[in-house]
């Protein structure tokens, strides 16, 4: 069996991928977390993968990390990760890339804090431009390959990219297209998201600096993290 190694559920959105693709596509795993800040925990595990970072996958005592080595590592091996049509197969792909790489402005601006409501002071035009690209981006794909999911009838890799954007949708009020909005409200049902969100909730450890940067954006309106 596959073990996962992850981080907090709270902030850790380069953890939820393959999390929630192998969730979504049946592949069955065994979940290791490793808290941000335990050194202890960290130590052993920097001997395990020289990234030093999560996600990393262990199948076999091979090592494979980051979240996007993890998912084509997945797909040689499980069919579903990837559209099976070439046209969704490649937008897929490009669009998972492009998140995978880009949105720079929404990264240091809107980091992923599935657990609090932050009203932001401002929308600086290199945020909006990300937002804008999103939205656009999930709606063409929509459009394209008729939905429900980014390219077709089924949960791929580039939904499983894209859901750390969906918590930040619900995190920061961002906005979008109506098509965009109601994926992003879809993809917030699924069980597999629900899951995440209710155990990030639970979680209580508190990375201070990364509460403190989404204090400096805006305003927090709720906090509905386990005390």
């Amino acid at each position: 069996m596959y073990t996962l190694y992850i981080a907090n559920k709270n902030y850790s959105s380069w953890s939820l991928r393959p999390w929630i693709l192998m969730q979504e596509a049946g592949i069955p795993f065994e979940e290791r977390m490793l808290p941000f800040g335990d050194e202890a925990a960290w130590a052993p595990f920097r001997a395990l993968t020289p990234a030093g970072k999560v996600p990393t996958l262990v199948d076999e005592g091979r090592v494979v990390w980051d979240s996007l080595g993890i998912v084509e590592y997945l797909a040689e091996r499980h069919p579903g990760v990837w559209p099976r049509d070439p046209d969704a197969r490649a937008f897929a792909r490009s669009a998972a890339a492009e998140m995978h790489s880009g949105f720079t402005a929404l990264r240091a601006q809107c980091s992923m804090n599935i657990g609090i409501r932050v009203r932001l002071r401002e929308t600086p035009p290199a945020l909006a431009r990300d937002v804008g690209r999103i939205s656009a981006l999930w709606t063409e794909g929509l459009s394209r390959f008729g939905g429900p999911y980014l390219a077709g009838d089924a949960f791929t890799a580039v939904d499983a990219f894209f859901a750390p954007v969906v918590f930040r949708v619900q995190t920061y009020g961002l906005p979008l297209s109506e098509a965009a909005a109601a994926y992003a409200a879809r993809m917030l049902e699924r069980p597999s998201m629900r899951r995440w969100y209710a155990e990030g909730l639970a979680e209580t450890f508190r990375d201070e600096s990364h509460d403190a940067e989404c204090r400096t954006v805006g305003e927090w309106t709720a906090d509905l993290r386990a005390t």
